[in-house]
Protein backbone atom coordinates (compact mmCIF):
# COMPACT_ATOMS: atom_id res chain seq x y z
CA UNK A 1 0.00 0.00 0.00
CA UNK A 2 2.81 2.42 0.83
CA UNK A 3 4.23 2.14 -2.69
CA UNK A 4 0.83 2.99 -4.19
CA UNK A 5 0.51 6.04 -1.94
CA UNK A 6 4.03 7.17 -2.81
CA UNK A 7 3.27 6.66 -6.49
CA UNK A 8 0.08 8.73 -6.25
CA UNK A 9 1.90 11.48 -4.35
CA UNK A 10 4.63 11.52 -7.00
CA UNK A 11 2.09 11.68 -9.83
CA UNK A 12 0.13 14.50 -8.19
CA UNK A 13 3.39 16.32 -7.51
CA UNK A 14 4.40 16.03 -11.14
CA UNK A 15 0.97 17.26 -12.23
CA UNK A 16 1.24 20.30 -9.94
CA UNK A 17 4.70 21.07 -11.33
CA UNK A 18 3.54 20.71 -14.96
CA UNK A 19 0.53 22.97 -14.42
CA UNK A 20 2.63 25.50 -12.48
CA UNK A 21 5.31 25.71 -15.17
CA UNK A 22 2.65 25.95 -17.88
CA UNK A 23 1.43 29.12 -16.13
CA UNK A 24 5.05 30.30 -15.78
CA UNK A 25 4.73 30.49 -12.00
CA UNK A 26 7.54 29.94 -9.53
CA UNK A 27 6.99 27.73 -6.52
CA UNK A 28 6.97 30.89 -4.43
CA UNK A 29 4.25 32.50 -6.58
CA UNK A 30 2.10 29.37 -6.43
CA UNK A 31 2.59 29.16 -2.67
CA UNK A 32 1.49 32.76 -2.28
CA UNK A 33 -1.61 32.26 -4.44
CA UNK A 34 -2.55 29.08 -2.57
CA UNK A 35 -1.71 30.57 0.84
CA UNK A 36 0.83 27.81 1.51
CA UNK A 37 4.55 27.82 2.17
CA UNK A 38 7.11 27.45 -0.60
CA UNK A 39 8.46 24.42 1.28
CA UNK A 40 5.01 22.80 1.15
CA UNK A 41 4.79 23.29 -2.62
CA UNK A 42 8.30 21.87 -3.05
CA UNK A 43 7.50 18.79 -0.96
CA UNK A 44 4.28 18.19 -2.89
CA UNK A 45 6.05 18.52 -6.25
CA UNK A 46 8.77 16.09 -5.11
CA UNK A 47 6.11 13.61 -4.00
CA UNK A 48 7.41 13.57 -0.43
CA UNK A 49 4.21 15.02 1.02
CA UNK A 50 0.67 13.65 1.27
CA UNK A 51 -1.37 16.83 0.82
CA UNK A 52 -4.82 17.13 2.35
CA UNK A 53 -7.91 17.68 0.24
CA UNK A 54 -7.98 21.29 1.44
CA UNK A 55 -4.38 21.81 0.33
CA UNK A 56 -5.09 20.25 -3.06
CA UNK A 57 -8.18 22.44 -3.42
CA UNK A 58 -6.12 25.57 -2.69
CA UNK A 59 -3.52 24.53 -5.25
CA UNK A 60 -6.16 23.73 -7.87
CA UNK A 61 -7.79 27.11 -7.34
CA UNK A 62 -4.42 28.87 -7.58
CA UNK A 63 -3.65 26.98 -10.81
CA UNK A 64 -7.13 27.76 -12.20
CA UNK A 65 -8.12 24.12 -12.63
CA UNK A 66 -10.78 22.01 -10.94
CA UNK A 67 -9.84 19.69 -8.09
CA UNK A 68 -10.80 16.60 -10.16
CA UNK A 69 -8.57 17.83 -12.99
CA UNK A 70 -5.65 18.34 -10.61
CA UNK A 71 -5.87 14.85 -9.12
CA UNK A 72 -6.55 13.06 -12.41
CA UNK A 73 -3.20 11.39 -12.88
CA UNK A 74 -4.34 8.67 -15.31
CA UNK A 75 -2.10 10.04 -18.07
CA UNK A 76 0.95 10.61 -15.84
CA UNK A 77 3.61 7.92 -16.26
CA UNK A 78 6.53 7.68 -13.87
Amino acid sequence: MTNKVNNINSKIGLKVKLLRTKLKLSQEELAERAELSKNSIGAIERGTSSPTIETLYRIAKALKVSLPELVDTAKIEL
